[in-house]
């Protein structure tokens, strides 16, 4: 029982963390990678997809991406989507082949970035926190059911604490190392 709410707990915590990892790979750094158009969806065939689903994304250099749309019909509807996103880009096609630009970052920008990435962070630390709560409210419902003493409850949740230390601490690692990523020209 104990064991089954620590592992279910961890799992969580984790998929808080791969979660934060998501929203980070979003944020726009300096250098051009091909996880950074990974939101954007166009329309295929009547359906929305992903674009990495829907044409070849390439890094020709630290700031150009390449887009190849499997078909040439999807060229200007990608272009379009890409110039629609939320990350500010200007495409340009050449044949088939749709070159993204990715332009340098102001200071200001960059600052603005990191307090996004502070915010994503805090909000992982709120949701490992909230599955601390979750997890002795379920051991303190086992107390009161008396499937288990006051000593394991004691011991289990100085181990959730363990976890929830370990994954904030996660947390603060991987938004430390994001704000120098963005904050590094």
């Amino acid at each position: 029982m104990i064991d089954d709410i620590q592992l279910d707990a961890e799992e969580r915590m984790e998929k808080s963390v791969e979660a934060l990892r998501g929203e980070l790979r979003k944020l726009r750094t300096g250098r051009a990678h091909s996880s950074l158009l990974d939101h954007i969806t166009v329309e295929y065939y009547g359906a929305e997809m992903p674009l990495n689903q829907a044409a070849n994304i390439g890094v020709e250099d630290a700031r150009t991406l390449t887009v190849k749309p499997w078909e040439k019909s999807m060229v200007p509807v990608v272009e379009k989507a890409i110039m629609n996103s939320d990350l500010g880009l200007n495409p340009a096609t050449n044949g088939d082949l749709i070159r993204v630009p990715l332009p340098p970052l102001t200071e200001e920008r960059r600052k603005e970035m990191g307090k996004l990435v502070r915010q994503e962070a805090e909000k992982a630390r709120v949701a490992i926190r909230n599955i601390r709560r979750d997890a002795n409210s379920d051991l303190k419902g086992l107390l009161k059911e008396k499937e288990i003493s006051e000593d394991e409850e004691r011991a289990a949740e100085e181990a959730i604490q363990k976890l929830t230390d370990k994954y904030t601490g996660l947390v603060d690692q991987i938004a430390e190392e994001k704000e120098q990523d963005l904050m590094s020209l």
